[in-house]
């Protein structure tokens, strides 16, 4: 099978790590730099229009080139670049290549509001959550998630950046109001305090989970990411946990998903779903080959299987 993966950079963990699953396992790969796709649409002969590769020509000047011929894509596309990066990954969906995340997945997990209410209507359990527009509603929106302290989420944000505790009205108002200048959204969550800082981050490949850790905040902080100095351990999950990671990432329309979720007094709720998510964290935390039970998901899915 002929595997394209979009990454950004080459040398980070999880690029590397699909990369060599794909070639243990005897398929082509080749890395693409989602930036360096160009989209022609409109194109005589061509219905759907085109993607090719970019390339540095003569004086400086950019040359384009055809694609390789891929029967499957596993776009890692970051919170910087999606917008372009939905883009190129709809080409290669029009183009009938086989994608692990669907551009309208990704879409829909981007975008932190839209997925609440994705797995609300989903009957997922998730933290309590508002939305304010005016100031004179800000009150209210603090009561209904349960009063302070409360979380502040930027709609699109990762590995925590854009994630806030407020203690003070005034200090979400100033947020808020931050947040508009900068023409950025945000909403209000519920603090879960009996959380302690930690939750758990589950990998959804297919129709099962594959890999599961127990991620816990360093001292003086209530964001367990690794990348802020969290510490990770592998955990076994329930049957309830297990179902409820699968919905999440179905509802989302994801194949390929990382699922955060957090205890509370009432259960289990699911804190958001991540489209790419890293696999060095949890490949090391567990001993899991995710990374090959991602191209594994590939090969079933298309019918090619390893050599």
């Amino acid at each position: 099978m002929r595997i394209g993966i979009l990454s950004r950079n080459p040398t980070l963990y999880s690029t590397r790590r699909l990369a060599e699953a794909a070639w243990e396992r005897g398929h082509q790969v080749q890395i693409i730099d989602t930036m360096a796709v160009a989209v022609h649409l409109g194109q005589d002969g061509l219905p759907g229009g085109e993607a090719r590769l970019v390339a540095n020509g003569l004086a400086g000047l950019a040359t384009t080139k055809p694609l390789p011929a891929l029967d499957a894509i596993i776009p890692r596309i970051g919170a910087s670049v999606t917008f372009y990066g939905l883009a190129v990954v709809r080409q290669f969906e029009n183009a009938g290549v086989f994608t692990s995340a669907s551009s309208q997945g990704i879409a829909r997990s981007r975008d932190k509001l839209e997925s609440l209410q994705i797995m609300a209507r989903a009957n997922i359990p998730i933290p309590r959550t508002a939305v304010v527009a005016r100031p004179e509603a800000l009150f209210a929106a603090v009561a209904a998630v349960g009063g302070l302290p409360v979380v502040i989420k930027l709609i699109r944000g990762t590995q925590g950046q854009g994630v806030i505790l407020a203690n003070y009205l005034t200090t979400i108002s100033a947020v808020l109001k931050r947040a508009k200048e900068l023409r950025q959204q945000a909403i209000l969550q519920e603090f879960i305090a009996e959380a302690e800082g930690g939750d758990q981050r589950v990998i959804v490949v297919g129709n099962r989970c594959v890999a599961a850790m127990a991620r816990q905040a360093a001292a003086g902080e209530f964001r367990s990411n690794l990348h802020r100095g969290g510490s990770a351990s592998a955990i076994r999950l329930d049957a309830a946990t297990e179902s409820l990671a699968l919905r999440a990432a179905q509802a989302h329309g994801l194949a390929v998903a990382g699922v955060d979720l957090i205890r509370s007094r009432r259960g289990s709720l699911v804190l958001e779903v991540n489209s790419s998510p890293g696999l060095e964290g949890i490949e090391k935390a567990t001993g899991s080959d995710v990374a090959g039970a991602i191209v594994g998901y590939l090969e079933g899915a298309t019918g090619r299987r390893p050599r």
